[in-house]
């Protein structure tokens, strides 16, 4: 849940915050794309966890993420929050990523997707925190900074990470291995990076540009105060945490590919037409993309660390993860620029469902099915 906080803060603010300092729409975008280019620090740190084991990295990050991220509350200007937060939220994000590694690594095999699902809802805890936190912002035209103080709070995870967190059994049995897998994985593994690469990248096209926009849309076109866009937020995306359950329940028992492949351009189409719309039909689009893009999340990310060796599972999850980053830096920076050229929210979004739906094709008919397996067999015959 803390890494979920944190990685969600500048998402939530940015829209208040470009208040303060006068930023415009592209401004907006080009800051989001910043703070998600900080994911390159995500890289080594992930590469440790590999060799030296998840728990220390672990711990260093949930100590360091609210620390750093909590800065944006003294932000003088909005360069300053922007640099902090792209420190902050990369710190936050590869413990994410490790808490889905550990997460895949001690889970039994009928129940990955499941397991990836439950993570997911437990992480979106953290996130409507943030969301939750905004009516903060309304008491006063700086009173957003009140939201990044509410980060020291996960202090207290970093506490009882350094007291209770295990280091995983899988990495401890396959330490001595690092080196030989990560030789495999710059050969046999490199064609599936790169189709998981490529697909992160095109549905995280749509998914930051409609998560850091959503909240300007609804402020700037629908006149929406800070509580009823938290309002808004929580209330559309909540099913999806119905469907994050669903989701990962039919992955383990029908299997990830033809789910996963099926709802994602039918959630992104959804929740596009949510931009173009109005009143309790808005409310009704966003609540469908949102569920359909909720039960397609756990059957896509569990293969993440299915389908990569004990050794080299961070480091691949890191790359995975920067694609998905660089995927959103293209779409907000190209968003924000034609948003202030005069084009529409919903034409905007609705051009950017194109990502999801080659995503689609690539996962329909490139991935292979894992359901069922054990992570060494689907190693062994990738």
């Amino acid at each position: 849940m803390s890494a979920a906080f944190i990685n969600t803060l500048f998402t939530q603010t940015v829209a208040f915050a470009a208040d303060e300092f006068n930023v415009s729409q592209s401004g907006q975008g080009i800051g989001a794309s910043v703070v998600r280019f900080g994911i390159i620090i995500c890289l080594p740190l992930v590469a440790l966890a590999d060799k030296y084991g998840r728990r220390p990295v672990m711990i260093a990050m949930a100590w360091a993420a609210p620390i750093v991220s909590s800065l944006g509350a003294i932000a003088p200007s909005y360069v300053f929050l922007v640099g902090t937060q792209a420190i902050g939220r990369p710190l936050g994000l590869t413990l994410d990523i490790l808490i889905a590694v550990v997460a895949l690594e001690e889970m039994p095999r009928n129940t990955r997707a499941y397991a990836t699902g439950l993570l997911a809802v437990i992480s979106g805890i953290g996130g409507g925190i943030a969301v939750g936190s905004l009516p903060l912002a309304d008491r006063g035209p700086t009173s957003w900074r009140l939201i990044y103080l509410v980060a020291l709070v996960w202090i207290f995870v970093a506490i009882a990470l350094t007291k209770w967190l295990p280091e995983s059994e899988r990495f401890t049995k396959y330490q001595k291995q690092t080196v030989a897998l990560r030789i495999k994985l710059s050969s046999a593994f490199r064609g599936q990076l790169g189709r998981i690469c490529s697909v992160v990248f095109l549905t995280n096209m749509y998914i930051a540009t409609a998560s850091i926009f959503q909240n300007r849309y609804l402020k700037d076109d629908r006149g929406y105060s800070a509580a009823l866009v938290a309002l808004f937020t929580i209330s559309t995306s909540s099913p999806a945490s119905l469907g994050l359950i669903i989701g990962g329940h039919v992955a383990d028992e029908k299997g990830r590919r033809i789910l996963g492949a099926t709802l994602v351009p039918v959630g992104a189409f959804l929740l596009a037409l949510s931009f173009c719309t109005s009143g309790a039909t808005m409310w009704l689009f966003a609540i469908a993309g949102g569920l359909a893009f909720g039960i397609s999340y756990p059957a896509l990310a569990v293969y993440r660390g299915e389908l990569f060796p004990t050794g080299s599972r961070g480091t691949a999850g890191g790359i995975i993860m920067t694609s998905a980053l660089f995927g959103g830096i293209v779409g907000l920076v190209g968003a924000g620029l034609v948003l202030d050229a005069g084009l529409s929210y919903g034409t905007v979004m609705l051009c950017l469902v194109a990502g999801p739906v080659i995503a689609s094709l690539i996962v329909w008919f490139r991935y292979p099915e894992t359901a069922h397996r054990d992570l060494d067999e689907i190693s062994q015959d990738l």
